[in-house]
């Protein structure tokens, strides 16, 4: 999976009211805004291309991982995570290393959001790491 000497494009995608980072339930999910961690990773990873998406839509997620624009793929798909198996089938077909990120501890919430039906398809999941779990992700790639 390491590319070396390669710059890699690495997609993060963001799903349902993720636009909202920094303002939406700051208990949960902090006060830092997608903005300013996109920002960060930036400046820490600058040998690499990082390109961000975010949809309130399942469908503009889906068209987005088959785009396959990308080398690698950082995805938190925020609710679909617990029912979406059309997103869950589009990463299924992506032959890419791709990454799971949850911003709270899916596992110290409500039932519903304890079950990720998108994971499976993914080489790893980060849970629980606050904002930092963006970074941890394109760094493991």
């Amino acid at each position: 999976y390491i590319i070396p000497n390669k710059v890699m494009k690495i997609l993060i995608i963001n799903g349902p009211n993720l636009n909202l980072l920094g303002t939406r339930e700051p208990e949960i999910y902090g006060n830092t805004s997608m903005q300013d961690v996109l920002e960060q990773l930036k400046t820490q990873f600058s040998e690499h291309e990082l390109m961000y998406y975010q949809s309130n839509y399942e469908g503009g997620i889906i068209d987005r991982i088959q785009n396959e624009d990308y080398d690698a793929l950082v995805i938190n798909p925020g609710a679909f995570t617990h029912y979406s198996f059309a997103i869950a089938d589009a990463l299924k077909n992506v032959k890419k290393r791709k990454i799971e990120v949850h911003i709270s501890n899916i596992y110290q919430r409500e039932e519903f959001r304890q079950k990720s039906v998108t994971a499976a398809y993914t080489n790893a999941v980060l849970s629980g790491f606050g904002i930092d779990g963006y970074r941890l992700a394109v760094l493991s790639l």
